[in-house]
């Protein structure tokens, strides 16, 4: 049976910038969760959860060997660090953004038996 959770609680991210493109790297901690993140992280989602905040496309890549993702998001930095008077020019707070969104996951008890 799957649960849902917020995201922080099966996996990390962590956020990169290039001009006006943030890229975020989403990592679960268990990689048995990788397909149910597949399922619930869409670039369609990333792009809907935040209109306000990202204005171009959102690009998802899989990292099927290494269970993780990486999500480029064209347009998230009103400009870039150059360029923007945002306080968080290089989308550092995108990573935090991402884990707050809710997941659904199957959820393992290690110590159970069966």
């Amino acid at each position: 049976m799957k649960h849902t959770v917020p995201l922080r609680h099966v996996a990390s991210a962590r956020a990169g910038d290039k001009g006006n493109v943030s890229s975020i790297s989403v990592w679960p901690y268990d990689p048995r969760h990788f397909e149910d993140l597949k399922e619930s992280l869409t670039a369609e989602r990333i792009k809907n959860a935040f209109p306000d905040l990202i204005t171009g496309e959102v690009r998802r890549y899989e990292l099927d060997e290494l269970k993780g993702f990486n999500f480029v998001l064209h347009g998230a930095l009103e400009g870039g660090v150059n360029s923007s008077l945002n306080l968080d020019a290089h989308g550092k707070s995108f990573s935090f953004l991402l884990l707050s969104l809710l997941v659904e996951v199957q959820l393992y008890n290690e110590g159970a038996q069966g």
